[in-house]
């Protein structure tokens, strides 16, 4: 899929400065970009990997003098070197979204499987995957990618969360907890809430999961029927005819004595402002402040 790109998208996806990336074009002639008809200049995705790559090596001590001198082959295979090593975290992100590039679905998946085997699962999903999927909606925003990459990638994923999920052995104790965890009702955006349903099963708890898209009567009726110790629900879009402090106010309505822990790109990126309704409510922003609160 072609896309052309501006200089803010070429920012926004590699994380090299717009100022920095004016400089390597002007004086090493690394970006020859193309303009259009009103002289705007403008960029390929076969730029955007160019300089992903320039930026990893960079990143690892190679100076940009010598960077430049190199043949688009020559680049590649260096780049490769540190793509392949599994030493860092935060590398593997460049290297899916290389995969997705290039629609290379079988390197896409290597490199999860390869991720999970040096990092560990957790360390994978937190630090490679759930990062590397917030670069895909800016990829998104900028037309490089289509519904269809984006479900199948999120589908794969999901896959190896629920294998995950599912090798952990329940281990039923008279005092063990229990915890719901739910989306509001129109929220279908599942892959967030699965990888706690992950957690909290690693920690012991007996999870109920109710998944997507719950109305606010099931949350009462579930509260009743299993009096949960946690109920905890992720928010990633703008909720139906209803804002954030209404929808917290029925929440604690339906399950008083309930704590409930609440996180979301809603609460986090959008702006919308909110108010906790009692001091059973909290909020996460990352897995590590949940790992602390479970």
């Amino acid at each position: 899929m072609t896309s052309t790109l501006s200089i803010k998208d070429l920012e926004q996806l590699s994380g090299v400065k717009a100022h920095t990336l004016r400089i390597w074009e002007q004086r090493y002639g690394i970006l020859k970009p193309q303009r259009t008809a009103t002289n705007i200049r403008f960029y390929s995705n076969e730029d955007l990997k160019r300089i992903l790559n320039i930026s990893l090596l960079n990143s690892h001590g190679y100076k940009i003098s010598v960077i430049a001198k190199l043949t688009d082959a020559e680049l590649v295979k260096e780049a490769e070197k540190f793509l392949n090593s599994f030493q860092e975290e935060s590398v593997q992100i460049e290297n899916l979204v290389m995969s997705l590039m290039e629609v290379n679905e079988e390197r896409f998946e290597k490199t999860v499987n390869n991720a999970i085997l040096h990092f560990g699962f957790e360390n994978t999903i937190e630090k490679i995957v759930f990062p590397f999927f917030k670069k895909l909606g800016a990829m998104w925003q900028a037309g490089m990618v289509n519904p269809a990459q984006e479900h199948y990638l999120s589908n794969l994923i999901r896959q190896k969360i629920i294998v995950h999920v599912d090798k952990i052995s329940p281990n039923i104790t008279p005092d063990q907890k229990s915890v719901v965890l739910f989306l509001p009702s129109g929220e279908l955006h599942e892959m967030g809430l699965l990888y706690t349903s992950f957690l909290c099963k690693a920690l012991g708890y007996r999870v109920i999961y109710l998944g997507q898209s719950v109305p606010i009567e099931d949350i009462k009726i579930i509260n009743d029927i299993a009096k949960p110790d946690l109920m905890i629900s992720i928010i990633t879009s703008k909720l139906n005819g209803i804002d954030l402090n209404a929808y917290f106010q029925l929440l604690s309505e339906s399950a008083p004595n309930c704590q409930f822990l609440m996180s979301g790109r809603l609460m986090f990126e959008s702006g919308e402002s909110y108010r906790l309704p009692s001091k059973n409510f909290k909020v996460f922003e990352e897995y590590s402040d949940l790992k602390s609160l479970l």
